[in-house]
């Protein structure tokens, strides 16, 4: 009984450590996003006015890089989502009891 106390309080702990692990990890991706969405108005810009290296580059970085941090973006929105609404729902049918 005595130990139980500290043993929750360490798994706690432990889920809000690894909760904002994760949600760091989320933000640093949204921000990579917004980077490459801004590099890649510049370098459409850039190809407008001739300069054709940076849509070059951008080209050779889509598939290995930008395509799947735009997919762990759009899954963990959806998982937020559904969460979140799962949250609210179950919640509603533990009053209405």
């Amino acid at each position: 009984m005595i130990l139980e106390v500290p043993l929750r309080m360490a798994k706690e702990k432990s889920k809000t450590k690894l909760k904002k692990l994760v949600d760091n990890l989320l933000l640093i991706n949204l921000f990579v996003v917004i980077f490459f969405a801004i590099f890649f108005i510049f370098a459409v810009i850039m190809q407008i006015n001739g300069i054709l290296i940076f849509l070059n580059f951008f080209q050779n970085i889509w598939n290995p890089l930008i395509v799947p941090v735009i997919t762990i973006l759009i899954i963990s929105s959806l998982i937020s989502g559904i969460n979140s609404w799962l949250r609210h729902k179950w919640l509603a049918q533990e009053e209405d009891i």
